[in-house]
Parts: structure tokens; C-alpha cells; sequence
């Protein structure tokens, strides 16, 4: 048989360092070897009740067959009534489209609206799926590092700095992923004044909204002004705030020239998300109190692991961190154990069962991530065994 030549797009596409981690620990796991997995960027929560029940009462019903492709239409205009009572932005259903998980949305606006050559601004530390999804659509992803003094966030000036006529889109994502910043108003408005002047698409990522702590806030770009409304394509989902990631479960609101196109492109690829699990998702946005009860413990439970991973962090000798303000990630600087991030974290999992994902995978090697979506016990037991490499290193 004759070598198949693979696509061009396919061969340059990095494979997700997070999901090979999360798997590689789970493997040893399933070996019967205990594993400190830190990798895991999911709640360790279940999917509550009320949600599970409503997918079920639609499996039992039979709610098993196509629906349109961007979604079922009392899902979409709960969706709108979501943004329009939690955000401040006024979409029809029609400009809203569910996905097979926020990150299919991500993929749906750049492949909708970024052309061969088209730049794509992405602020580094970034999501890693970003600068891949932007590849495959022919476009040039641009990274702007960001400063850990200034909490890992894009100034406007930066911004404007990266800004060349081959720029069409910024990407934001706050509270973010892998650094947990969180944007004030006034640094979100900064950024999308200066976006505006150069007629930049603003793909807003938001699926940690509700995971913010202390004074933080969150804020969508799309509700400041009618010129950030028609630029921004407003990324969200069921996977972090109510603990469904499984479900893969996203959507997204956009211009409706925007919102038609993503339309057409889903009903050519997945069609629509689950028939059933929409039916979920309709759930967790109807009963808004039992949803809010659940984050809230969510929350609860998060401040505690972050407070005490943060002191325990920043006590271990050669490793320094800044204090998230969202998600259920830790940014640690290894820059002072003289390895680069895929050796520290290789030797991390081989030497002391610890699994942390390489800032590499971020576009920084010069950090690891850890994530506190995991129990107290593994996080007390996972970094002492931290600690321990750490010292090991000297």
C-alpha cells in the first residue's frame, strides 16, 4: 500500500499537550499507580441533578432525532435571555448558534471569518487550541507576550503595537485559561477602543464567566457600546459553570451575517449538538436558582483550594506564582529551576506521579499550569510531592 500524503493543515496542527497529559495520567492511574493529575481542566464536580434528570425525562421520551442544526429554538432564545439578563447584550435567538462545546464555537467564528493571510492577534499566555484553530483556517496567528507584572493581561497598547494591515480579529478570553486573569471594565474598554480603531473582529471567549473571586468581575465586550456589539462574536457554554464538559455543550452570539455563515458551516459538519443534552442545557438555564446554588458551591469550594494552593506555591523554594482572579488555574514560574516546562513536567510525572501540563503548550516555557479542579487531597499530597522535585533539582 502507498504512502498516504497527509493535508497540509493536518501537518501542522500540534496535538493538545492537555488532553495527552490528562490521558497519560489517567493511563498510569488505570495501571493501579496513584497520580497527583493536576492536568485536568474540568470541574470535579457532577453535573447537577436537575440537569441530568431533564436529559433523561428526553431520552425516555424519545427526544433522540435531529434538531436544527444550531440547536433547538427554546435553547437559543433562553440563551439570548441568559446574555441579555447576565450581560447586557441584546441578541435574537437567531444571532445565537449551540455548538458541540465552546471550543467548537471558537473553531465555527474562525472558520467563518478569517480568510488565508489574515492575522489573528492572540495574547500569550493563551489558550493552546487558538493559535491551532487559526492555522487551520489559513490565517497567521500573531502571539503578543503579555508581562506576569502585569497579570498576564493585554494592554491597549500592546495591542495597537501588534496591530499590522494584515490583522482581522483579537482574541480575548477573561477570566482566562491558562493564567485565571481577569480584565477590569476600564482594560476591556481600553483594549476595544483601540480593536475598533483598526476595524478588528473581536472573538470574546467567556466560558469561565462565573468563576471569578474576590472583587473580581466580569464584563462581556460585546454590551459596552453599538460598535463593540457589531465586532464581537460572544463565545460561551455549559462545560465549566455547570460542570458538563462531557456533555460538550458551547454556543456563541454574533452579527446575524455572522451568526448566518457559522450556521451554515455546522449544518455542514456536526449538524446539531445532542438532541438530548440540549435538553440539559435547557434545564441549567430555566432553573437559574438551582444553577446559581450550584456555582456558588462550586465557588466555594474553589476559593479554598486556590487560598491554599496559592500559600503552599509560594512557599516551595525556586517556584513562584501570581494569584488567579477566575477560572481553576495556577501559572507557576519554574524559570528558576533551570529546565525548560515538557522536562519539568516529564520528570515531574515520571519521578513523583505529578501531572501539570508545560507552559509550552501555552507559548511560555518558562511556567507550568496547574489546575485546582481536583480535590483537596490530591492537591495537599500532589504539591508536597511538588516540593519535593523541586528540592531534588538543587
Amino acid at each position: 500500500m502507498s504512502t498516504v500524503e497527509l493535508a497540509n493543515r493536518a501537518k501542522i496542527l500540534t496535538p493538545s499537550k492537555t488532553l495527552a497529559i490528562d490521558s497519560k495520567a489517567k493511563g498510569m492511574k488505570a495501571e493501579g499507580i496513584e497520580v497527583f493529575n493536576f492536568g485536568a481542566g474540568e470541574p470535579d464536580f457532577d453535573t447537577p441533578d436537575y440537569i441530568r434528570n431533564a436529559a433523561v425525562e428526553a431520552l425516555n421520551s424519545g427526544f433522540t432525532r435531529y434538531t436544527p442544526s444550531s440547536g433547538i429554538p427554546e435553547l437559543r432564545q433562553a440563551i439570548a435571555d441568559k446574555l441579555k439578563k447576565d450581560n447586557g447584550i441584546d441578541y435574537k435567538a437567531n444571532q445565537v448558534i449551540v455548538n458541540c462545546g465552546a471550543k467548537h464555537s471558537c473553531f465555527n467564528a474562525i472558520m467563518a471569518t478569517i480568510n488565508p493571510g489574515d492575522e489573528v492577534i492572540i495574547p500569550a499566555p493563551y489558550w493552546l487550541s487558538y493559535p491551532e484553530m487559526v492555522k487551520l483556517a489559513g490565517g497567521e496567528p500573531y502571539m503578543v507576550q503579555t508581562k506576569e507584572e502585569n497579570g498576564f493581561k493585554l494592554t491597549a497598547d500592546e495591542l495597537r503595537e501588534s496591530i499590522s494591515p494584515a490583522s482581522k480579529m483579537v482574541i480575548l478570553n477573561t477570566p482566562g485559561n491558562p493564567t485565571g486573569a481577569v480584565y477590569t471594565r476600564q482594560e476591556l474598554e481600553d483594549i476595544v477602543e483601540a480593536a475598533l480603531e483598526d476595524d478588528l473582529l473581536i472573538l470574546s471567549d467567556e466560558i469561565y464567566e462565573k468563576l471569578v473571586y474576590d472583587d473580581a468581575q466580569h464584563f462581556s465586550v460585546a454590551s459596552f457600546s453599538k460598535e463593540a456589539y457589531e465586532s464581537t462574536i460572544t463565545i460561551n457554554g455549559f462545560s465549566k459553570s455547570y460542570a458538563m464538559t462531557g456533555w460538550r455543550l458551547g454556543y456563541l452570539a454574533a452579527p446575524e451575517a455572522i451568526a448566518k455563515s457559522i450556521d451554515s458551516i455546522q449544518s455542514h459538519s456536526t449538524s446539531n449538538p445532542t438532541s438530548f443534552a440540549q435538553k440539559g442545557a435547557l434545564a441549567a438555564l430555566k432553573d437559574s436558582a438551582a444553577s446559581e446554588e450550584f456555582i456558588n458551591t462550586m465557588l466555594v469550594e474553589f476559593k479554598k483550594r486556590r487560598h491554599y494552593m496559592f500559600e503552599r506555591i509560594s512557599a516551595i523554594d525556586g517556584l513562584s506564582v501570581i494569584k488567579p482572579m477566575g477560572a481553576f488555574y495556577m501559572l507557576v514560574n519554574i524559570s528558576q529551576s533551570g529546565l525548560k516546562s515538557a522536562e519539568f513536567t516529564e520528570r515531574l510525572l515520571e519521578e513523583k506521579k505529578v501531572a501539570a501540563v508545560p507552559g509550552i503548550a501555552f507559548g511560555d516555557d518558562k511556567y507550568i499550569r496547574l489546575s485546582y479542579a481536583t480535590s483537596m487531597q490530591i492537591i495537599s499530597d500532589g504539591l508536597e510531592k511538588l516540593d519535593e522535585f523541586c528540592q531534588s533539582l538543587k
